[in-house]
């Protein structure tokens, strides 16, 4: 039998957290291991429940989420976090995807919709509120474009590539390993060096950016003279 999803909920809000709780056990068969309102019981609750996945408001009593999830990084806890929230700022999600969020919902979604996007975010995807699609497109656009991307990808290796391809299926670092045949730490060792190199702040930006880059001129030719070495 499949394990069920295992989600802490991170909100000053009971009544939400009561509630997202009772939506996701009775009707998106996940069971929700912590939920807590206080910033101080993050961490310990994240080293002794070890969840899948982390969903956390943005507005805190005591703090930002942001702050609270660099300060759990900076801490060495790797749990994915999916930001769930009333803002519908840009800039708000810009500031959340830069710091490494798998994921940016809106409180107002419906409840299936809620229920899905939390447990595709778990399975590796990354989601984010179709009511804010326009506006991640808007500041995506601000990236490199044409040459500069092409430049910029030359400075992958071979393996950086494969692995950014699978990253823009969005694929998680863990099938990735598998598909590649190699380890789960060699996955984001790669990861790594391709957000340094593409300077890149998230695996939403490096999806976009594989995207964009092969269909541009560039990319096309590209993908064509791979084409031809693989033929010769």
């Amino acid at each position: 039998m499949t394990a069920k999803t295992r989600v802490m909920l991170v909100d000053d809000h009971t009544l939400c957290r009561n509630g997202l709780s009772e939506l996701l056990e009775h009707r998106g068969d996940m069971v929700v291991v912590g939920s807590t309102g206080d910033p101080a019981q993050v961490a310990p609750m994240l080293r002794e429940q070890q969840p899948d996945l982390m969903v956390l408001d943005l507005r805190l009593a005591k703090t930002d989420g942001l702050s609270l999830l660099r300060l759990i990084r900076a801490e060495g806890c790797e749990t994915p976090v999916v930001i769930l929230t009333m803002s519908d700022s840009e800039d708000d999600m810009s500031a959340a995807l830069r710091a490494g969020v798998r994921g940016y919902l809106l409180k107002d979604m419906e409840p299936e919709e809620i229920i899905n996007a939390i447990a595709r975010a778990a399975r590796g995807e990354m989601v984010v509120a179709s009511a804010m699609t326009l506006k991640l497109a808007q500041i995506l656009q601000s990236g490199p474009k044409g040459s500069v991307k092409g430049a910029l990808v030359a400075s992958l290796t071979e393996r950086e590539r494969e692995v950014l391809d699978h990253v823009a299926c969005g694929q998680s670092n863990k099938v990735i390993a598998k598909a590649l045949d190699i380890s789960h730490n060699t996955v984001k060792l790669h990861v790594r060096h391709i957000m340094d190199k593409l300077n890149l702040r998230s695996r939403v930006e490096a999806a976009v950016f594989a995207f964009e880059y092969h269909s541009s001129p560039d990319g096309v030719k590209a993908a064509g003279e791979a084409s031809q070495k693989i033929k010769g």
